[in-house]
């Protein structure tokens, strides 16, 4: 098969998922950096559409000055973008009313980790795709990997780079299809050294900076990590249910005013539920000790800060009172029917609150009764 048939198969694919329901299909492409070539797929099954009679639109697209990719632009149908001036210099975003109004059938979305300036109605991109997939219109976009919310403290050991652009994994978890656009180290590098990723200006720095081999190999292994895992949770819900009695599960972090600890139970817990693409929840026990009188204006903002970035990963928030934390985590469990309990480690206070009581026991007891699973985070 040659490189056009691929091509017309891809698209051909996406089709019937864009023929099924009235509901708007959401694929992904994901990639382990800027340059393996997302964009350039995207307008590709562009053509491919188009020349299948399809209603394909382009929303945004950045081809970052690549001679290849802006090759590709040349007889499709471009949206013009919306024109926002912000401090005094003139920007572009996506215009998402001029989709809706438009309406075509599939629209191609650029670049799903972008923010928004100021004022705009969504803070994200993502949240604008979102609009668009409940007007029923499908879209095509792309993202990479150091932009997934859940494994953002992995890049950061990784690259040493802390990335502030992020997508919620609810993002892959509702996409339709999603896949992983691979080249090798050595692939990348020599697009990099041949000008094709960024000016010849920019390449030494970029070598010396993220284009080093050792962390795209650590890179391309979490890209390639995470569409398997997509692909694994398709068949155990589309087929593996279908067959046998099969688990749902269902996770409860719980956390503590501490921000860096509650960060981590929660990306980390928000990664499991994203793996068994299950339903999770959050749990803040406010202590007398951290009524709103006592607790220091600092660990509230850590606090609203974490809720808020709970719910953007896709978690239900639950805030209860009470000093006994180990009793209200035994009601929370048994109301939300949770089958794993996610904590921090012993040295938290959250923990220390917790075994200083005396049904500590009984949790344990709960817990192991009703077959409940509890992770402690390092």
């Amino acid at each position: 098969m040659n490189e056009t048939d691929d091509r017309e198969k891809r698209a051909s694919g996406f089709l019937k998922l864009t023929q099924s329901d009235n509901r708007g299909k959401l694929k992904i492409y994901i990639g382990m950096s800027a340059g393996v070539g997302k964009t350039y797929r995207m307008l590709q099954e562009a053509h491919a559409l188009i020349q299948n009679g399809v209603n394909v639109k382009i929303g945004y697209i950045e081809t970052h000055s690549r001679k290849e990719t802006q090759a590709l632009t040349a007889g499709l149908p471009i949206i013009p973008r919306r024109e926002v001036f912000y401090k005094g210099k003139r920007l572009e975003e996506l215009d998402v009313q001029a989709i809706l109004l438009l309406h075509p059938q599939v629209v191609i979305i650029d670049e799903l980790a972008h923010t928004n300036i100021p004022g705009s109605k969504n803070e994200k991109r993502w949240q604008d795709v979102l609009d668009i997939l409940d007007a029923g219109i499908d879209v095509i976009s792309a993202v990479n990997i150091q932009h997934i919310e859940s494994i953002n403290e992995d890049v950061k050991e990784i690259t040493g780079i802390e990335v502030k652009e992020r997508i919620p994994d609810k993002m892959l978890q509702i996409a339709d299809e999603v896949v992983n656009i691979d080249l090798t180290a050595d692939e990348l590098i020599s697009r990099l050294k041949e000008g094709k990723i960024y000016d010849h200006a920019k390449v030494q720095q970029a070598l010396a900076n993220f284009f080093q081999p050792n962390q795209i190999l650590q890179l391309r292994e979490l890209a390639l990590k995470e569409v398997a895992g997509q692909v694994e949770r398709k068949v155990d819900y589309q087929i593996t249910a279908k067959q046998t009695t099969f688990r749902h599960e269902r996770f409860l972090a719980c956390v503590s005013s501490n921000e860096e600890v509650a960060q981590r139970i929660i990306r980390k817990t928000a990664r499991l539920a994203s793996y068994y693409n299950s339903k999770w929840y959050v749990l803040y026990v406010q202590t007398a000790k951290e009524s709103a009188d006592k607790i220091p204006l600092a660990a509230q903002r850590h606090l609203i800060n974490n809720f808020k970035n709970a719910t953007e990963l896709g978690a239900e928030v639950i805030q209860k009172k009470g000093d006994n934390v180990a009793k209200v985590i035994i009601e929370t469990v048994n109301e939300k029917s949770i089958t794993t309990l996610c904590l921090g480690k012993p040295h938290l206070n959250l923990f220390q609150v917790i075994l200083r009581t005396s049904v500590f026991n009984q949790l344990l007891k709960t817990l192991s009764k009703n077959n409940i699973d509890i992770v402690i985070f390092s």
